[in-house]
């Protein structure tokens, strides 16, 4: 990862790092221009963002990649001026059904217990790892996809935990014992998808620096230490997919996609009050937002309807990260359809936690800007939870910019060695 901090570097070595975020949502593309101090504090000093076309994404995915291109630039450009510099560098959020996330672990028994690890053994053993995260992501998109095979690319990956006979530790070369594991996250998404991404970035004449799934994002933005002990969800409602996060033991531990957001809300409104698409998603924003509609009791009725099919959707995907152990009983939700009240009302009834792994009925926290510890937005147009999304893929180039961790740096080593 040297060559991308020196790519960092502006004029001179002590001038902060510039870089953008672009959130390429269903609804709206979104860009956000920053700077990165010396000791590794973002600044955003520019924001942009631009609709999109009803039929330019699909479900969180690109399906028009010269509309969104277009899209995209209108967003940048509104940021860029604003910033008054351009960056190069781009950090680009990942979304839709088949972006599959998930954390891998591999323990094995050392035969001499004796000898301190070295790094061919942690190499060795973060291969294993590697190899097996990589079949289970293909076994997950065929099955879902029904196609014989698809071309599955991994999307990023870091180290999320390591441990030594139980012992928890930052870095197991150099040490003494029997039982080492160690625990990757690691997300996937077939090549269609990363591949569009890629093109949109080229045809910007930006320089692609990770491609990041951004219910991991999301979940890093607050820093995990502050959700270390207890763990949390985090749930990104956004216009065409709902991405979920799980945090426990310190790490996240998966992440899953489902095809159902604000937007699928909006066209019921449409369809049941036979309205034009634009006028139903005014309603819609009103009525998030607690001002007085036409129709009122109507379009509540069409979301609780909606609702009430979502929240099914949510228990799948929590079962599913749950894999039989308890769930943290902490829910942060943020995306532009977690305005909608029914939203949060869903995840604290009755109906839905009791028929989940939770101690107890979860307090949910409705995320704003202000949670992301790494950045300052010097704007003042970040203000509630739809932007924090774009900040989530800002820290991660935040991470990029500061010292590499040394398993993360195996870990790298690794990847180059695999050509994942």
């Amino acid at each position: 990862m040297a060559f991308l901090r020196r790519i960092w570097n502006r004029e001179r070595d002590d001038a902060p790092a510039a870089c953008t975020a672009l959130d390429i949502g269903t609804e709206y593309a979104k860009a956000l221009v920053f700077e990165i101090d010396p000791q590794g504090h973002g600044f955003v000093r520019g924001v942009g963002r631009k609709r999109q076309g009803l039929a330019h994404m699909q479900s969180g995915t690109v399906a028009d990649i010269a509309a969104v291109v277009d899209n995209c630039a209108v967003a940048l450009q509104e940021a860029e001026e604003m910033a008054g510099f351009r960056p190069t560098q781009v950090v680009i959020g990942i979304a839709g059904e088949l972006v599959k996330g998930f954390t891998t672990t591999v323990a094995v028994e050392r035969k001499r217990p004796d000898l301190p690890v070295n790094e061919a053994e942690l190499a060795s053993l973060i291969e294993r790892c590697q190899h097996d995260a990589l079949r289970e992501a293909e076994q997950a998109i065929t099955w879902e996809t029904g196609l014989p095979k698809v071309d599955v690319r991994l999307v990023h990956s870091a180290v999320v935990g390591a441990s030594m006979d139980g012992y928890s530790l930052a870095n197991p070369v150099g040490f003494q014992g029997r039982h080492v594991k160690i625990s990757i996250f690691n997300a996937f998404a077939p090549l269609v998808h990363l591949g569009a991404l890629q093109s949109v970035a080229s045809r910007l004449d930006l320089q692609l620096l990770e491609v990041v799934a951004e219910p991991y994002a999301v979940a890093r933005v607050m820093g995990l230490d502050a959700v270390r002990q207890a763990g949390a969800l985090f749930v990104d409602v956004g216009g065409g997919t709902t991405d979920v996060a799980l945090v426990r033991q310190g790490g996240v531990e998966g992440t899953r996609m489902f095809a159902l957001g604000g937007r699928a809300f909006t066209k019921s409104i449409s369809d049941r009050l036979d309205l034009p698409f634009p006028r139903a998603e005014a309603l819609k924003v009103d009525y998030a937002r607690g001002l007085n509609v036409d129709d009122a009791e109507m379009v509540a009725g069409v979301v609780a309807d909606d609702v009430a099919v979502w929240s099914a959707g949510m228990e799948l995907v929590l079962e599913e990260l749950a894999a039989g152990e308890l769930l943290p009983s902490r829910i942060y939700l943020c995306g532009g359809g977690s305005r909608l009240p029914e939203i949060p009302a869903a995840l604290t009834g009755d109906r839905f936690w009791r028929g989940l792994p939770f101690a107890r009925p979860p307090e949910v926290v409705i995320m704003s800007p202000s949670l992301a510890v790494a950045l300052t937005d010097s704007t003042g147009l970040l203000v509630d939870q739809q932007d924090v999304t774009p900040l989530g893929l800002a820290n991660q180039a935040i991470e990029l910019h500061v010292a590499e961790d040394p398993l993360d740096a195996v870990l790298r080593r690794v990847l180059r060695a695999m050509k994942v």
